[in-house]
């Protein structure tokens, strides 16, 4: 009897516990290491190719602040990221590409506003983006490719697109690949209050600062006259969906949800 009556909460704490894990294994982009003087105030794992997002927004200046991570299709490839404040997909992106090539010195960062799939050659974006650098310092020879954009007053949340390829052809990217990781290579990223969703997935709000008169929108833009910034604390970085359940982390729930059906028995 009493290991019957015990069933029920190990099966309780078992389902608590594994989203939990799932959600704190998912947290990767936190050990990110980057060079003395870049820090960011969050970061997000994106759903595709591996690659991850670390950005500060500050609301009061309408400046995002980003490192973009991922590893390029091959050792002498490219990875980009942009953002597309008229659509979901790349035509309309205001991307950021970082051109590894043959040579041994850093990646290349050039701009690209996109008009369609075919690139064509860089050029500025509307968002006006500075202090553009990039490295191939990231574990599993992957890129990190740094900018600071200006943003539109009041901008709540964009679009946002990422991609790889594997070459690059008198210094510009070649055509990458069309499998099913890269087309959806693709989210929506809150600016204030939020965090990088997936396309139809829930929003999910992690802990920020919040702006003044109100929550965040989730999406379009809008006035943030009085907002605060969100950008963290010195040092600090809070990683999108590094959380655990009423404060007790999943291996500890696991640990307790055993003993308690061990003694039961």
């Amino acid at each position: 009897m009493a290991a019957s009556s015990a069933m029920p909460l190990l099966v309780v704490l078992l389902l608590l516990a594994s989203p939990a894990a799932t959600r704190l294994a998912s947290a990767a982009c936190a050990s990110e290491k980057f060079p003395a003087g870049r820090s960011y105030a969050t970061c997000d794992d994106l759903p595709k190719l591996g690659a991850s997002l670390h950005w500060t927004y500050d609301a009061a200046k309408s400046s995002l602040s980003v490192a973009f991570v991922a590893a390029p299709a091959a050792a002498v490839g490219w990875v980009a990221w942009g953002l597309n404040p008229t659509g979901e997909g790349m035509a309309g992106a205001q991307a950021l590409v970082a051109l590894k090539g043959s040579g041994s010195g850093a990646p290349t960062v050039k701009t690209y506003n996109i008009s369609g799939y075919a690139v064509g050659a860089s050029s500025p974006l509307d968002f006006p983006a500075t202090d553009l650098a990039a490295d191939a310092a990231g574990a599993g020879g992957k890129i990190r490719v740094y900018g600071k954009l200006q943003l539109p007053k009041g901008m709540k949340s964009v679009n946002q697109v990422w991609q790889v390829g594997s070459s690059v052809t008198g210094g510009a990217p070649d055509k990458h690949a069309f499998g099913a990781d890269n087309l959806a290579a693709k989210s929506k990223l809150v600016l204030a209050g939020g965090k990088a969703k997936a396309a139809g997935a829930p929003a999910v709000s992690p802990a920020a600062a919040p702006e003044a008169g109100g929550p965040a929108a989730a999406s379009g833009s809008g006035s943030d006259s009085g907002a605060a910034s969100s950008v963290a604390p010195s040092g600090g970085k809070t990683p999108n969906g590094a959380v655990a359940v009423a404060g007790v982390s999943a291996p500890a729930l696991l640990v307790m949800a055993l003993v308690g059906f061990l003694v039961a028995v």
